[in-house]
């Protein structure tokens, strides 16, 4: 039987992974992509699948409610990607945060609960793994699991704290078949170029610096975009109602290691550094302990491991200049204008 999945925010960089891992990996499965387009979700990182049988986009709004009413009513499964996402943005207005990822995903609950009273379709909320806040650099032995409790440090981090917190809510108060998943840092093709990895490798390209915060003694676990599109669909398959499962690449390193992996790669030295002001509220260290989805589920990451997964990737940004360009100058915009009639 052909599952049909609804996935918001299927335009922004892990949505339009998913939506190309799902289509090749499952013949059996349709999406349909429901994304408002905000500055980060681009079009066009989808645009070749137009014409494709099981794909369909549709432009609206998670916070509307008779939307995503008749749309859960047309799919099997929901995956909840949709949300604002960069702490940068998250410091200087909060408030689109807490609109998208607070009241959006109480929206498509609720949504859900009019399309499916009965609880049979499945529901994949996907967080991130900021929402536990952060870890020593001097106890590598500790790590997120699924019974960290949240201490989000940024306005992002606590809106998708809420967002989590409401999804076991609804769980829990009105028995919704639904599984929560909290990442680590995701990279690969098609992200949006104010990410670290995308920006520092586009800047060099360009013969720009790469802005380095603070120390760059900051810690982070790296996991390849199609891992966690793997993992992905095995919560959504063989996760447990009411489960929390931690996603990690088993892959951390400091900024500042990256940085000089990502220089080393392209034939820059030190020199291409230029050290800047730290952000506030800066996490030191983030670790995922993902023993409980490779114990329940059977997944864990086979393409994150660096050098060749890092070599990868800034080798699809030096082959697609011009999708990045176009997105780092906005000239996508007016593929969005002619496509979808403007903002």
């Amino acid at each position: 039987m052909s599952t049909r999945i609804l996935l918001t925010g299927g335009a922004g960089f892990i949505g339009s992974n998913f939506v190309r891992f799902v289509l090749r990996e499952r013949p059996d499965c349709s999406i349909i992509n429901l994304d408002s387009l905000t500055y980060s979700g681009n079009p066009e990182s989808l645009s070749d699948l137009d014409g494709e049988p099981r794909y369909r986009f549709v432009h609206g709004n998670i916070l509307d409610l008779e939307l995503t009413t008749e749309l859960i009513k047309e799919c099997d499964v929901v995956v909840h990607m949709a949300a604002e996402s960069h702490v940068d943005r998250s410091i200087i207005d909060a408030r689109p945060f807490i609109e998208s990822n607070v009241l959006g995903t109480q929206t498509l609950l609720d949504a859900l609960r009019r399309a499916d009273p009965d609880n049979t379709k499945r529901f994949v909320h996907v967080s991130t793994d900021e929402v536990f806040g952060d870890l020593p650099l001097d106890q590598l032995e500790v790590k997120f699991t699924e019974a960290t409790p949240f201490a989000p440090s940024s306005p992002y981090s606590a809106s998708k704290a809420g967002s989590d917190m409401i999804v076991r809510a609804y769980c829990h108060t009105f028995g919704i078949n639904a599984c929560t998943t909290n990442c680590s840092n995701n990279f690969g093709p098609y992200q949006f170029p104010e990410k670290v990895i995308p920006l520092f490798v586009t800047n060099l390209i360009e013969g720009k610096k790469v802005p380095l915060y603070g120390d760059g003694k900051n810690v982070r676990d790296w996991l390849h975009v199609e891992d966690h599109c793997e993992a992905l669909l095995a919560v959504l398959e063989k996760g447990a109602a009411g489960e929390t499962y931690c996603i990690g690449g088993n892959n951390e390193r400091s900024n500042l290691e990256l940085t000089h992996s990502i220089l080393a790669a392209m034939g820059k030295d030190e020199s291409s550094i230029e050290y800047v002001t730290d952000r506030l509220g800066h996490d030191r260290r983030y670790a995922i302990d993902a023993t409980k989805i490779k114990r329940d589920l059977g997944w864990e990451p086979t393409r994150s491991a660096w050098p060749g997964a890092l070599e990868n990737t800034i080798k699809w940004y030096v082959e697609n200049e011009t999708w990045w360009h176009r997105v780092k100058s906005g000239e996508y915009l007016s593929y969005y204008e002619k496509q979808y009639g403007g903002r």
